[in-house]
């Protein structure tokens, strides 16, 4: 101890220095009650996302759905069923336009149990080929049938072995091309037409008909002749008919419309050339990637709405009255006996590309025929038991005008670009053959000539005219000073 007795301090210890705040308690580090805080408040964007991604799977898988299961019956399924008088003729037609390109005795297409029964030989006036028309339009024929009394022009569709053939399209709104080819063939065949006619007298019929692409050109041939008709002897209106069968989009909604009382189209199940808005050059360029190309229309026109493809002018649709032949059902690949149905629509005009297992073997000329034969056979069996009087065909006839009426006055009503307005329309049937509705058309003299001859150009020059890029419309000038197109 020391003298004092006391104890001695202890020694001076620095302070140590304050350690540096932990990152937990850091004021720029989250606590865990603001990760807590961040994460609820997380939480409720990804629900939102996810309850987003749930609806668009949903919506996806029922397109899907509504697509995949979608199949051609539901075109029609709201259209009266025909009669087999009006559709008698088709089987016929049929085998006109394949003996374009078949031998009558020794036939390839038509079956040897079958062969070509309704059609004589003797009856076939010309018969062209690849070689003479070139590639100016598909090869045709000239069949005179003196038992019903009528002249044929039948032109065959489109050979996909032929590149050629794949040169000749153009857009617009009557197709150019198709125009063309039109154009062709009655600047060839219109004195042979109008001899025949002469020959066959005056109650004789003039008939255009034609299968795929032949069918566009029998079309607007059948348009550019009954606005016409003088070149032709001044035949009637109701003389003149046009079969279209898978008929190509051709023609405007307002003149598909127009003429449904001369033009007849028929349409097998899930053909798809006449839902099919697209330009055919495409169309027969991709034969191959079809069903590709089919689905990616497909998923375009399903955002387009309705409304838009009425105002779309230079979207073209198949021409005149539609027939529809039925002969498969729901999720069925089983043919069933075929009925046909028929209307003049305005809407729901064959819009919907049928994803199907058939939808380019409905387009087969040879499957037309032999359902169109079946369907004829059924519908006359039907009416066997109750077989309808005069009276009851004539009020069908009269059911048919007030139809086409009717569809013109829908046009109208929908603001179809160009849509007649039937109140200032004249009655077509039984018109003079003077009347002011022929004279505008006519190209030539009032007396048939021998040696000139018709100038089509010249016609189609007034029917239509080109607009800012080129595309053929109908001319306005002639609606406007109240010409009648007919």
């Amino acid at each position: 101890g020391s003298a004092g007795g006391g104890r001695r301090p202890p020694p001076h210890r620095p302070a140590r220095a304050a350690a540096p705040p932990s990152r937990a308690s850091s004021p720029s580090a989250p606590s865990s009650e603001a990760k807590r805080r961040r994460a609820a408040g997380r939480r409720p964007a990804m629900s939102v996302s996810c309850g987003l991604e749930c609806v668009l799977c949903v919506g996806c898988v029922r397109w899907m759905w509504k697509r995949l299961t979608y199949i051609g019956a539901y075109d029609s399924e709201t259209w009266p069923p025909a009669s087999p008088d009006d559709f008698e003729p088709v089987p016929r037609i049929c085998q006109i336009i394949m003996a374009v390109s078949d031998d009558l005795d020794n036939p390839k297409l038509m079956p040897a149990t079958r062969g070509y029964t309704q059609i004589d030989g003797a009856g076939v006036h010309k018969r062209t080929t690849y070689d003479e028309v070139g590639t100016a339009c598909p090869p045709y024929i000239v069949y005179v049938d003196r038992r019903r009394n009528e002249v044929v022009l039948a032109v065959r569709g489109l050979n996909l072995v032929r590149n050629a053939d794949y040169k000749m399209f153009d857009g617009g709104y009557v197709h150019h091309g198709l125009l063309k080819a039109a154009q062709f063939i009655l600047e060839r065949e219109t004195e042979t037409l109008r001899e025949l006619l002469r020959q066959q007298g005056p109650d004789c019929k003039l008939i255009f008909a034609g299968h795929s692409l032949g069918s566009g050109i029998a079309a607007l041939m059948t348009v550019l002749v009954v606005n016409n008709r003088k070149a032709f002897g001044n035949i009637p209106r109701s003389h003149i008919r046009c079969y279209a069968l898978a008929p190509a989009r051709c023609m405007s909604l307002n003149l598909a419309v127009k003429y449904a009382d001369v033009i007849y189209s028929i349409v097998l199940q899930d053909d798809f050339l006449p839902r099919t808005p697209t330009p055919l050059e495409y169309i027969f360029g991709s034969i191959f990637c079809l069903p590709c190309l089919l689905f990616l229309f497909c998923l375009r026109d399903t955002f387009k709405q309705d409304k838009k493809k009425f105002k779309d002018p230079r979207r073209l649709y198949a021409p005149g009255r539609m027939y529809h032949i039925v002969e498969r059902k729901f999720c069925s690949c089983a043919r069933y006996p075929p009925e046909v149905r028929t209307a003049i629509p305005v809407e729901g005009r064959f819009e919907h590309i049928v994803l199907s297992c058939s939808t380019t073997a409905d387009h087969g000329i040879i499957w037309i025929e032999r359902e169109s034969a079946l369907a004829l056979e059924l519908m006359k069996e039907k009416e066997k038991a109750t077989t309808p009087p005069a009276e009851q065909k004539m009020e069908r006839l009269q059911s048919f005008k007030e139809e086409h009426k009717n569809a013109l006055h829908r046009a109208k009503t929908l603001d179809v670009p160009h849509a007649i307005d039937i109140s200032k329309e004249e009655t077509h049937e039984g018109a003079c053959p003077a009347s002011s509705s022929d004279t505008h058309s006519e190209t030539t003299s009032s007396e048939p000539k021998s040696a000139g001859r018709t100038s089509w150009d010249e016609l189609v020059d007034k029917l239509f005219t080109r607009d800012d890029d080129g595309k053929l419309i109908v001319n306005r000038d002639m609606v406007a000073r109240d010409v009648a197109i007919e």
